[in-house]
């Protein structure tokens, strides 16, 4: 039986939800269950104000805009992640200044962004790859100092927390002025595709519901605020459907159950894997949970990587690569000098991601070590 690198989890809820939506006769965004959503991620989190979209990009793309990125603003982001991260800002016209990650840790190296601030220098962006926080304390203060945005790139970080030295404990997604999540089937909370922007800085509240509501003020007219609505800013459809809403939320009612599944399987893996001195395995730092939403090794080189992917796909078994450095794209180098960030090339050659999902059994994760041990 071939085990895939991820299978979407299904609560068994979703489609009686969503023929609910549809029985509604309310199936355009922003209706019962996109609220629902909503109200449970800011309730459960603590987001001062959170807005459904259609994917991360969305939420990403709203980011842009909200942080008013203009034609040669300059945006620092990390060279290893998703195209995304980038490319919201690259559609303000605005000039990315690649980062590079740790050397023990695929998140942006914070030591190192201070160096990249010019006076042209707009905004952050930060990746908490594998949900597992970058340091936020430290990229916060950076951006005090320069008076600059934050941004959270928590596509994979639901549900994850990071812990400032005087003990306060925030959501990630919640601690920069804005955060971006995704919802994808990879992830560990989904709904096919689907997002969510997270507004943790009051000043843009009210400007990020008219965004999302193609440039209008309609919200506020369906809440009674107003006796009309009209153009009033830029925006787009960012807001995804009542049908879209209703899958997440029979996800989100088996939150702690898909959690708690998850975490059981990383576990199982660090335990089975942490003995073997040919690979290396992640890195939890102190001020960092884990969601459990990746389990990644990282091997010596290429070569070893590609031999033991070949080995498992051998065996019916499907691991995967992930990001490559965005800083060496055909798109960024056609009008950028290539720059020398070895980190986050290393991540691109040697890191390779294991099969993750709530229905992976506990013979098929003993498969999957003992292959890999015996590699």
């Amino acid at each position: 039986m071939k085990i895939p690198f991820n299978k979407p989890y299904l609560s068994g809820n979703e489609t009686k939800y969503i023929e609910d939506a549809v029985k509604s006769g309310k199936i355009s965004g922003n209706g019962k269950y996109t609220q629902l959503c909503q109200k449970f991620f800011e309730e459960t989190y603590g987001f001062k104000k959170t807005l459904l979209t259609t994917s991360c990009t969305d939420a990403l793309e709203m980011c842009a805009i909200l942080a008013d990125i203009k034609a040669d603003d300059e945006v620092i982001v990390p060279s290893y992640t998703f195209v995304s991260s980038a490319l919201a800002f690259v559609r303000q016209n605005a000039h990315i200044v690649f980062a590079d990650s740790y050397q023990d840790n695929p998140n942006v190296d914070a030591d190192k962004i201070e160096n990249l601030i010019t006076i042209k220098t707009k905004a952050i962006v930060v990746v908490h790859y594998a949900g597992i926080a970058c340091d936020m304390e430290k990229i916060m203060q950076i951006a005090e100092k320069y008076n600059l945005i934050v941004i959270e790139d928590a596509a994979q970080a639901i549900d994850s927390y990071y812990t400032f030295s005087d003990g306060t404990r925030k959501p990630l997604g919640g601690i920069g002025h804005f955060g971006a999540f995704s919802f994808h089937e990879t992830k560990n909370i989904i709904s096919g595709e689907g997002g969510m922007l997270t507004i943790n800085d009051s000043r843009f509240a009210d400007r990020a519901e008219i965004i999302w509501e193609k440039g209008t003020n309609r919200s506020s007219f369906f809440r009674g605020e107003i006796n009309k609505y009209g153009w009033v800013d830029t925006g787009s459809s960012f807001l995804p459907s009542e049908i879209i809403s209703a899958f997440l939320w029979a996800q989100l009612e088996n939150i702690e159950d898909i959690q708690e599944k998850r975490l059981g399987i990383w576990n199982k893996y660090y335990e089975g894997l942490k003995c073997n001195d040919k690979i290396t395995l992640p890195i939890i730092p102190e001020y960092a949970t884990n969601n459990a939403h990746m389990f990644y090794i990282v091997c010596k080189d290429l070569d070893f990587r590609s031999k033991l992917i070949a080995k498992l796909k051998e065996n019916d078994i499907l691991a995967v690569f992930h990001y490559l450095s965005l800083h060496k794209s055909d798109f960024y180098t056609q009008n950028h000098d290539d720059r020398d960030l070895p980190n986050s090339d290393r991540f691109e050659d040697c890191l390779l991601r294991l099969p993750l999902f709530y229905e992976l059994t506990d013979e098929q994760q003993q498969k999957i070590i003992d292959l890999i041990n015996k590699f």
